[in-house]
């Protein structure tokens, strides 16, 4: 017998489209967390910079899934990926907060706003975003020094090159993965 609220009336089953939406993006969120594990594993190549990965997985969920799951998948990410690397409400925590939903926010906006941007001006974006919000949120809540400015055009710059290559990535990717692309 069916599980029901009601013994007259069955619960009714969801879609299996949405079904398989759903799946899809809980595998998408498990691959940004596993990406935002690996790298906080990483050595650092300056301040507050990794290489963005977890971000690629941002813009595969914008790509295949739309504005709202990419935005969540990249809050669900920072919390869950915190949780496991032990810096859960910190302000480690907190600057990934900040970084990550400052680099969702943009490249959807720019998905959305921008005809014709590709992939890889969208990653840049939010690159960009990722590495401004993080200083703007170091700077505000934690270092009050505008001293910390000087440390942001070189870290600009990895995040250009880095931005592009995960734009690149995500253009690869989505190319030789089979997905319906209707949530664009």
């Amino acid at each position: 017998m069916p599980l029901s609220n009601n013994m007259n009336h069955p619960l009714p089953r969801p879609p299996l489209a949405q079904l398989q939406g759903r799946a899809n993006w809980v595998a998408l969120l498990l691959l940004a967390i596993g990406l935002h594990v690996f790298e906080a594993a990483l050595p650092s190549l300056g301040p507050w910079f990794k290489p963005g990965l977890a971000n690629l997985v941002t813009l595969l969920a914008l790509l295949w899934l739309g504005p709202s799951a990419a935005l969540m998948l990249s809050i669900g990410r920072v919390i869950v990926g915190s949780f496991f690397i032990g810096t859960l409400f910190t302000p480690t925590f907190v600057i990934s907060m900040a970084g990550g939903l400052a680099a969702a926010l943009f490249m959807i906006a720019a998905w959305r706003f921008i005809p014709g941007i590709t992939l890889i001006g969208v990653s840049l974006l939010g690159a960009l975003a990722h590495m401004v919000a993080q200083f703007v949120t170091v700077e505000t809540l934690f270092i009050q020094q505008s001293a910390l400015y000087f440390a942001l055009p070189p870290l600009l710059l990895l995040s250009t090159m880095t931005g592009w290559l995960n734009g690149a990535l995500a253009g690869y990717i989505a190319a030789r993965l089979e997905y319906p692309d209707e949530n664009r």
